[in-house]
C-alpha cells in the first residue's frame, strides 16, 4: 500500500531534523528541543491510529530516530518521553500528565472534555470508524503539545523572574561561557541590584567574549578574565552561577568545559554554585560511567594546530566540550519551577516522565 503524502511529509521532517542533528547544524538544548517538539506535532497530527499502542509506538520510533542521530543532546529524548508520557486513555481517570510544565496533570481540561464530546464514542479499535479514536483525541494532543512548546517559549522569564532573591547587592558573581538562560538570569536583577560579573572566557570557543558584551550592554558591571584566573580570582567571589546542557538523575550535570574548573575552585573556598537551568532538561539518564564518560568532544586544532608541526605528534589532545560536575559540587538548581537542591533531581524525575518511558 502506497504511503499518503501527509505521511511521506511527516517521514521527511523526521529525517531531515535527524540530518541535522547528526551533521551538528542545530546545536544546544533549548533548540533542539524546540525542533523535536515541531516534528512531533506534525507527525502525530498526519497520524493514524486506533488505540493507545499504536500511539506511543508512533511517539517512539520517531524519538528513537532522532536520539541515535545525536545522542549528546539530551532533550531531544526528554522532549519525546514528555509526549509520550501521558497519552490519554478512555478511562475516567486519566490525565495528560507530564504533557505540560513540572510534570502536573493537565488542568479540568481533559477527561471530562474527550468524555463528553465522545459521548461513549471513543473507543479503540472500532471496526465501523477507525479514524474516531485518532479523531477525536488529535485536538487534544495538539493542544498539551502547545503547552510542551510555550514552557520552552517561556522557561528564561519563567527562570529569571525571582532572580532579584538570588543576586545581592555589590556581589562579585562568576560565570563561565555564554549561557541564555544564565544571561537571562542575570539580566533580570539588574534593575534591582548592583553588582559585578566576571565572565571566563572558555577557552578554546572565547563564547565568554559575547557573554561579557550582552551583559555589558545590559548595564551591568562585567569583567572578562582567562579561564587560568579562576583559581586566584575565586577568595573574592560571592557566588557562581552556570548553566546546564543536560541534568543527570543523580543531580550532575553536563555543562559547557571549564563549568567543572569552576565548581571546583569553588568548593575548595566554599563559595556557592547554583546553576540556572528550565526543568526541560532533567533527564533520566545517570552518569555510569567515569568523570569523562559520555562527552563530547570538539576538534583539537582549534587547542593544538597541525602548524605546530613535530609537537603535533608527540601529545594527545583533548577538546571537551561539556564537562561532568558531580552533584556535590552543585549547591541548587535554579529552574522554570522553582530552586532543588541536587538530591531532589530523582525525585523531579520521577514526577516527570514514566518509569517505562526512560528506554524510548
Amino acid at each position: 500500500m502506497a504511503t499518503e503524502p501527509s505521511a511521506e511529509a511527516s517521514q521527511r521532517a523526521v529525517e531531515n531534523l535527524a540530518a541535522k542533528l547528526r551533521r551538528r547544524q542545530i546545536v544546544g538544548s533549548r533548540e533542539t528541543a524546540l525542533e523535536t517538539v515541531l516534528v512531533l506535532r506534525q507527525v502525530i497530527s498526519k497520524a493514524r491510529f486506533s488505540n493507545i499502542d499504536q500511539l506511543v509506538e508512533t511517539i517512539r520510533s520517531v524519538g528513537r530516530k532522532l536520539v541515535d542521530a545525536q545522542p549528546k543532546e539530551y532533550t531531544v529524548g526528554n522532549t519525546v518521553r514528555k509526549v509520550d508520557d501521558g497519552p490519554p486513555t478512555s478511562k475516567p481517570t486519566f490525565s495528560i500528565a507530564k504533557f505540560v510544565s513540572q510534570g502536573q496533570p493537565r488542568k479540568q481540561a481533559t477527561p471530562q472534555k474527550i468524555s463528553h464530546e465522545a459521548r461513549g464514542t471513543l473507543k479503540e479499535n472500532n471496526p465501523d470508524d477507525p479514524d474516531a479514536f485518532a479523531r477525536t483525541l488529535k485536538p487534544v494532543l495538539m493542544e498539551a503539545i502547545q503547552d510542551v512548546f510555550d514552557e520552552l517559549e517561556t522557561v528564561y522569564d519563567n527562570i529569571s523572574k525571582n532572580a532579584k532573591d538570588h543576586i545581592h547587592s555589590d556581589e562579585i558573581i562568576l560565570t563561565i561561557g555564554k549561557s541564555n538562560t544564565v544571561a537571562a538570569f542575570l539580566k533580570s536583577a539588574a534593575p534591582y541590584r548592583k553588582y559585578t560579573v566576571i565572565v571566563a572566557e572558555t577557552a578554546p570557543s572565547n563564547s565568554g567574549h559575547e557573554m561579557a558584551e550582552i551583559l555589558s550592554s545590559a548595564g551591568i558591571s562585567t569583567v572578562l578574565v582567562p579561564d587560568s584566573s579562576i583559581y586566584a580570582l575565586m577568595s573574592r567571589i560571592n557566588k557562581v552561577i552556570l548553566g546546564a546542557h543536560a541534568i543527570l538523575a543523580n543531580g550532575g550535570m553536563f555543562a559547557i568545559t571549564g563549568s567543572l574548573l569552576a565548581a571546583a575552585a569553588a568548593r575548595a573556598h566554599s563559595t556557592p554554585v547554583v546553576v540556572c537551568a528550565g526543568q526541560f532538561k532533567l533527564t533520566p539518564q545517570w552518569n555510569l560511567y567515569h568523570e569523562y564518560g559520555a562527552l563530547d568532544f570538539g576538534d583539537p586544532s582549534s587547542v593544538l594546530g597541525f602548524e605546530e608541526g613535530d609537537l603535533v605528534d608527540k601529545v594527545d589532545v583533548i577538546n571537551p566540550f561539556y564537562d561532568y560536575v558531580r552533584p556535590e559540587m552543585v549547591d541548587a538548581y535554579i529552574t522554570n519551577d522553582g530552586d532543588h537542591p541536587p538530591s531532589s533531581v530523582y525525585r523531579l524525575i520521577k514526577e516527570a516522565y514514566d518509569d517505562e518511558d526512560y528506554e524510548l
